[in-house]
């Protein structure tokens, strides 16, 4: 490998890209060296911020022409299935971006093309990266708050295109097909993964989405999921017409020992000797999980294998989450799980 490792940009439509090729730009590590999209405005973007970058009109014409270590795929989900299924199938790392794919059979072949080339595949989870909710994580695996028995976490904006995402990332946003939903599939899938990622795959989903306000799209505006394990119960909710941010995107964590709750910057720990519950100091994360860029190059490097949050694992059991949950909606039963395409040892 080159003294940095070399990345490309496989789409840029998903408007998360920016930020991670931000971050990768502040990384020792790693270095953009080729972009490729089929929309010429984002073209021009990414050759404006970063000059010294090859830029192809189409994905092809970088898995061919870049001399590449590994990729960040960031089209729509659906896109996102046959992009990383041609990098691994070119030797390449992948990072996709969450919540993997728009379906779980997409999931699954994405995680078999990585498997068969042997080659590393992350799922970016953006609060993987927050000090604060990172820290969490590790004070519930210290055994801090005890038997986890449930996490709630809602994600809920007035809409991408109120919230002023790009026209780009908004036309596939709200498309069903590219999406593999709506709101349920782009915001849902926070608490499906942390809970995946804490408790393992549920043993039963339960869904209800309704569009109840945005009569002009063509998929749901809101959604709820309740996940029952053996000892625990656990929600995620979704919604693209909240008005203000109050509520949103503050997991809470509930064990037999204690209660956390993350807010912001703010961490809140709650236990029997401390019934309202105080604030705990955020420590910054460990050196190697401070960025996408540094924890996804890093095990490039090292060959260990992608574990946690943002490991193929759980990306794929929380698109089983969303595809029960979808699954719920439309027949208005809870789903058992696994599902029929999960069974891959």
């Amino acid at each position: 490998m080159a003294e940095k490792l070399r990345v490309g940009a496989l789409g840029l439509t998903h408007d998360h890209i920016w930020e991670n090729l931000e971050a990768l730009a502040k990384c020792d590590d790693g270095l953009l060296v080729a972009a490729a999209d089929r929309n010429e405005e984002l073209r021009q973007k990414v050759a404006r911020e970063y000059p010294d970058t090859q830029v192809f009109d189409t994905y092809e014409q970088l898995l061919e022409g870049a001399d590449l270590d590994a990729v960040y795929v960031y089209g729509d989900n659906l896109l996102g299935e046959e992009l990383t299924d041609q990098a691994c199938a070119r030797g390449l790392h992948v990072m996709v971006e969450k919540p993997m794919a728009s379906t779980l059979a997409g999931a699954d072949r994405m995680r078999r093309a990585a498997r068969a080339a042997g080659v590393q595949l992350m799922v970016n989870w953006p609060i993987a990266w927050r000090p604060a909710i990172s820290q969490a994580f590790r004070m519930i695996e210290e055994g801090r708050i005890g038997e986890v028995f449930q996490v709630t976490y809602r994600s809920a904006h007035g809409g991408p295109r109120e919230l002023g995402c790009s026209p780009y990332f908004v036309g596939w946003l709200y498309d069903p097909v590219q999406n593999g939903a709506g709101a349920l599939m782009d915001y849902c899938c926070y608490g499906a993964a942390m809970t995946c990622h804490l408790l393992g795959l549920p043993s039963r989903v339960t869904g209800v989405s309704a569009r109840l306000f945005k009569d002009d799209l063509p998929a749901e505006d809101n959604a709820v999921l309740i996940m029952q394990h053996a000892r625990a119960l656990s929600t995620t909710t979704a919604s693209w017409t909240q008005i203000g941010h109050l509520t949103s995107y503050v997991p809470m964590f509930y064990g037999t020992e204690g209660t956390i709750v993350v807010d912001g910057n703010t961490l809140l720990l709650a236990t029997r000797e401390d019934d309202p519950g105080s604030p705990v100091e955020v420590s910054p994360p460990p050196e190697g999980q401070r960025s996408s860029a540094e924890f996804f190059l890093g095990h490039i490097r090292s060959g260990e294998p992608i574990t946690g949050l943002c490991s193929p694992e759980v990306g794929i059991a929380a698109q089983e989450v969303l595809e029960a949950g979808l699954l719920s909606a439309e027949t208005g039963r809870s789903v058992s799980l696994p599902l029929p395409v999960s069974h891959l040892t």
